[in-house]
């Protein structure tokens, strides 16, 4: 019962986790501008007449309040909140059934702290009117919430059978390229909450180049607000295209060095499987990467690169899990 618990967390974390990224793309972030609740009410429609007066106050509905997005941000709340609510009766099952699962509760215990967490950069995300550092962070922690939820998923099946020694001599690799595709996905979330997204429209170069001109002094600047450096001028668009740039070298070597770890695991028929998987994904990805840049960021699009890089990081758990040292018995 706590495995199956543990997966319905998982798909239901990879649920939320998408929805957020399309509210953010889809500029609904400020659809609400208070929390936890709408302007005050349970629902966008108890809200009506004061999104109502900010539609007029903006000067339409193309600006960042409308009920419909609204009503989009609201969603991921809710669903959020369900999120909460799940990892708390997963995290009261550890403890009250830990000697029959024989396994330490503390896992499932930081999941719940982390989610907390999750809820305040939610807040923060909206009250601070999306400042980029604190956007990022939220996304870092919904995809940290669903890698260790796998990881947690994975500890209540039995572990695959694969030769200690290949185990031993693959490990630091697959960590390598775990961290690889975090600090990768890291550089993507910059870019979309920076809104870089479309900074170089041509492939493979930037503005006709291989090295356009760059800021890369304010570009990665943590505190400030957004579209603004850290001294309150606005953001230059030298350093928004220092952002994207940097994202696009990430992916350059994300894809030569976790392809070659792909490659590695397809020779060995243990892990074969396991490298079929990861190169599929990676390739995906780099696909709707491109894709993203070339066709003008289309939502639906722009919404899959956020799903496939979710993806590739359960996928690297995944890995790391089979390739984790075994415990004595």
């Amino acid at each position: 019962m706590f495995r199956k618990l543990a997966w319905v967390a998982v798909f239901y974390t990879f649920i939320v986790v998408v929805v957020g990224a399309y509210v953010r793309l889809a500029d609904a972030g400020l659809g609400c501008p208070d929390w936890p609740g709408c302007y005050g009410e349970l629902t966008p429609h108890h809200a009506r007449e004061n999104i109502e007066r900010a539609v007029d106050a903006q000067g339409g509905v193309h600006g960042p309040v409308s009920l419909g997005k609204a009503w989009k941000e609201m969603f991921h709340r809710y669903i959020a909140g369900g999120l909460g609510l799940l990892i708390f009766a997963i995290a009261v099952t550890a403890w009250v059934q830990r000697h029959a699962l024989k396994q330490s509760p503390l896992l499932a215990s930081g999941l719940l702290v982390l989610v907390m967490l999750q809820a305040a950069l939610g807040m923060w995300t909206v009250t601070l009117l999306l400042k980029p550092v604190i956007v990022t962070l939220h996304l870092l922690g919904g995809l940290a919430t669903l890698a260790l939820l796998v990881w947690l998923a994975l500890r209540q099946q039995a572990p695959p059978a694969i030769v200690a020694a290949t185990q031993s001599k693959l490990r630091p690799w697959a960590v390598l390229a775990l961290l690889i595709v975090v600090v990768q996905i890291a550089l993507g979330g910059w870019v979309s909450t920076n809104y870089a997204a479309l900074a170089c429209v041509d492939f493979p170069v930037c503005h006709g180049e291989w090295m356009p001109r760059m800021d890369f002094h304010h570009s990665f600047q943590l505190v400030r607000e957004l579209g603004m450096t850290a001294a309150g001028t606005h953001l230059s668009y030298d350093a928004i295209t220092a952002i994207h740039w940097t994202h696009r070298v990430g992916a350059l070597v994300t894809l030569l060095y976790v392809g070659g770890f792909a490659g590695v695991l397809m020779r060995n028929p243990q892990l074969a499987r396991y490298g079929v998987l990861l190169l599929a994904v990676l390739l995906a990805q780099v696909a709707l990467g491109m894709a993203n840049v070339l066709a003008g960021l289309p939502l639906v699009v722009a919404v899959a690169h956020n799903a496939g890089a979710a993806i590739l990081l359960m996928t690297m758990v995944v890995i790391n899990f089979a390739l984790r040292p075994r415990p004595i018995s």
